[in-house]
């Protein structure tokens, strides 16, 4: 993979700086049959034809955009509408959550059964 940037012999200055404090990302990082396992699952599925495309789809839509690869700290952002839009990386990311899951999406609640009460 060719470097890019300002300094062609660094390629990405936040790789492995951050360490997960979820349980998982403790388990993969004590263990390395859990960490080759995950390694050879995430390996098999970004080769699918479906990812690929995906993933150039993106990459296109930021070189047009003028973000890709240049820090701006800026991201395209899906909206409602599956149409993308120019946003802030911290933004977009901390709507859509840790993992895809998004701290501002509402988790279904359980319905309330009444009871009776005691005479």
């Amino acid at each position: 993979m060719a470097a890019s940037g300002k300094n062609p012999k660094k390629r990405n200055s936040l790789a492995g700086t951050k360490k997960g404090k979820s349980k998982s990302a403790q388990r993969l990082q004590k263990s390395k049959k859990a960490r080759d396992k995950k390694k050879a699952y995430d390996t098999e599925y970004h080769k699918s034809e479906k990812r690929k495309k995906y993933r150039a789809k993106l990459n296109k839509e930021n070189r047009e955009a003028g973000t890709y690869g240049n820090k701006d700290g800026k991201d395209r952002s899906h909206d409602s509408k599956g149409k993308t839009k120019n946003e802030s990386q911290s933004k977009n990311r901390a709507r859509n959550g840790k993992g895809g899951k998004s701290s501002t999406r509402k988790t279904t609640t359980r319905k309330r059964t009444t009871r009776k009460k005691k005479k």
